[in-house]
């Protein structure tokens, strides 16, 4: 038995918030088993959000959910992960771009990742042709690839992490934020009283991350 891989042209899915043209893009990433629309609630839970162009990307893998029926994602699993590192992207700096010729925005650009996203932020962040102003990440880490070059084309980050997180420990917080500092990126780390989860107070912390570095 030999092992092949060929390109091939697939069509993903994001949803898009936006009051008016010419504001600033806040695009988010959903996690693990998550939709878009999971995403854009999270992104659309920030208070001030509304002067923003909101955009939520959803991953390229669909499946079903199986005890409900509904259409869920995923980013990536080990398989042909180099390869799927490669689409995700690609696919991302297409959606990008599509949302600037239609909505024009404003120059600046905040990522936001949850759970698995948290890894398809940085990644994007770090490959983007378009300079990247923040990055909210919660309950995720890092990806190992990514050197301390890269990361430094995240001017400002904003962690997140649950003290009942089980997957993404202190550890690999403090971790995180030492390979960010080591880059000189301006890092905020926020301990929450949750678990694996998106919160009110998160996102409280999210729109005030926001607001000051889109007045730096």
């Amino acid at each position: 038995m030999i092992e092949r891989t060929i390109e091939t042209t697939t069509h993903g899915r994001y949803l898009v918030g936006a009051k008016q043209t010419g504001l600033p893009l806040l695009a988010g990433f959903h996690g693990y088993g998550e939709s878009a629309e999971n995403e854009f609630e999270r992104l659309r839970s920030i208070e001030g959000s509304d002067l923003w162009i909101t955009v939520a990307i959803q991953g390229l893998h669909r499946f079903y959910r199986r005890r409900t029926d509904e259409i869920v994602a995923s980013w990536m699993t080990r398989q042909d992960r180099v390869l799927a590192i490669t689409d995700n992207i690609k696919y991302t700096a297409g959606v990008i771009d599509a949302v600037c010729r239609e909505f024009s925005p404003a120059r600046t650009i905040v990522l936001s990742g949850f759970s698995q996203g948290v890894a398809m932020a940085y990644r994007y962040a770090a490959n983007s042709s378009r300079p990247i102003r923040g990055l909210i990440s919660l309950g995720g880490d890092i990806p190992p690839e990514l050197d301390s070059r890269a990361l430094a084309r995240i001017p400002f980050v904003l962690i997140g992490r649950g003290i009942r997180d089980e997957w993404y420990t202190e550890e690999k917080v403090q971790a995180d934020e030492q390979r960010l500092r080591a880059s000189n990126v301006d890092v905020k780390v926020m301990v929450l009283d949750a678990g694996h989860e998106w919160t009110p107070e998160f996102a409280l912390a999210a729109s005030r991350f926001l607001e000051s570095i889109r007045t730096e």
